[in-house]
């Protein structure tokens, strides 16, 4: 069992940068694909960016590319989702979350088969 923890989210004024962080253990990590998705109130969660084990390949839904950042560590056991320019409607929980298939549905939720509990990112205008 893989269990997936998300941290950084927090109060943060418009136009501040946030890094949020995701730590996994349980399992073998290095192997899975790796995605944030955000959830905002009353709305659907949707897909932020990916992220691959093997040759680190990056996603990015359309809304965020330019702002937003996925990386990994060295040790392979954290993630990372850097954002830029926050404004009150990135307010949002974000979910990090672990594919370990690591196919091409990286967008979508039935992809993946192991979530956190989210991180609540709120902005002040």
């Amino acid at each position: 069992q893989l269990q997936v923890v998300e941290s950084g989210g927090g109060l943060v004024q418009a136009g501040d940068s946030l890094r949020l962080s995701c730590a996994a253990t349980g399992r073998t990590f290095s192997q899975y694909q790796m995605g944030w998705f955000r959830q905002a109130p009353g709305k659907e969660r949707e897909f932020v960016a990916a992220i691959r084990w093997r040759g680190a390949s990056t996603y990015y839904a359309d809304s965020v590319k330019g702002r937003v950042t996925i990386s990994r560590d060295n040790g392979g056991t954290t993630v990372y989702l850097q954002m830029n320019s926050r404004q009150p409607a990135n307010e949002a929980s974000y979910y990090c979350a672990a594919d370990p298939w690591g196919g091409s549905q990286y967008n979508t939720l039935p992809a993946y088969d192991y979530w956190g509990q989210g991180t609540q990112v709120t902005v002040s205008s």
